[in-house]
């Protein structure tokens, strides 16, 4: 097997992702050798950010097998980011893509000698749901695999959870709050999570290690609302789906999509606390608070607001 030095190659599948994305950049700064697995489908912008960065782009689909032995030909290290969650094309399943062909995955990296795996999955969730076992499925594969593994749980990101696309719009000054509001998560940021997965690379710490990640600070729903209140300087308008509501809605799901879904939110809702202490204590990281993604999200605001956009005061 291959040691993962600067020079040596290391696979980044989601590379197209967000957290993929950051990966790859995180690599580069570091000075390592990153070839990112894209579709023939994957948004052509994406892939031209990943080339301008300096990264190699191959062609490969973690549902066709052959693809992949060809894409990870010569590389010491595979970091999986993959998830048909929030990305999703034509054929894309949780069993396809979460589970299947994650495992395929996993399969061509020890048909091809790779020296580590590093694969992000997440913490526990409440309940069984067919993403938190696809998840685990893949978890036991890579354990039994021979290679030597990192497995990274981290908890719920800010930047996705905190986010419109979850009803959290900081810019609308409004917030959906799942359950009462009131249990507390370690929220966590893709940037953070994204150097844990680069420093798991050759450190034999982390050799062979399931490791949660979580953010700096345990807080509530609302007191996240209270943050983005005081670093907007603007009250927020807040609309609750009750515990009740989120319960018939993991009755009613229909699909595996609809399940999982139901299930993220039913364990957001119930809270989800990691503990990182002495985990990553020798990286020296300081983790972003939610005050500072806050204060960066009011930031990006206020650049993204055109002269045209603010309105004369009367």
């Amino acid at each position: 097997m291959n040691s993962i030095s600067n020079d040596s190659i290391v696979v980044v599948a989601g590379a197209t992702g967000v957290l993929g994305g950051e990966i790859c950049r995180q690599l580069i700064e570091e000075g390592r050798q990153v070839r990112a697995l894209v579709r023939i489908t994957s948004d052509t912008a994406n892939v031209a950010a990943l080339k301008e960065m300096g990264v190699e782009v191959v062609e490969a689909d973690l549902k066709d097998r052959a693809s992949l032995a060809k894409a990870v030909s010569g590389a010491a290290a595979i970091i999986s980011t993959v998830s048909s969650s929030f990305s999703r094309q034509e054929g894309d399943t949780i069993q396809s893509v979460d589970e299947e062909g994650q495992m395929n995955l996993v399969r061509a990296a020890v048909e091809a000698g790779i020296s580590q795996f590093v694969f992000i999955s997440f913490c526990t969730m409440q309940g069984e749901f067919p993403l938190q076992s696809a998840k685990r499925n893949v978890e036991k594969q890579l354990v039994d695999s021979g290679m030597k593994y990192t497995i990274l749980q981290p908890t719920y990101f800010m930047d996705i959870w905190l986010s419109p696309a979850l009803g959290f719009d900081a810019a609308a000054r409004r917030a959906t709050i799942y359950g009462s509001g009131k249990n507390k998560v370690s929220w966590i940021t893709v940037p953070d999570v994204a150097f844990f997965a680069v420093s798991a690379l050759d450190n034999k710490d982390l050799e062979n290690a399931t490791i949660e990640l979580g953010g700096p600070q345990q807080l509530s729903p609302l007191e996240v609302v209270a943050i983005f209140e005081k670093v907007s300087g603007t009250s927020f308008e807040i609309q609750h789906v009750p515990d009740e509501a989120l319960a018939a809605q993991a009755q009613q799901a229909a699909d595996p999509l609809s399940q999982s879904f139901a299930g993220l939110l039913t364990t957001v809702a119930a809270g989800s606390v990691i503990e990182m202490k002495g985990v990553f204590a020798d990286l020296q990281k300081e983790l972003t608070t939610v005050e500072e993604y806050a204060r960066s999200v009011n930031q990006k605001e206020m650049t993204d607001t055109s002269p045209e956009d603010i309105q004369p005061t009367r």
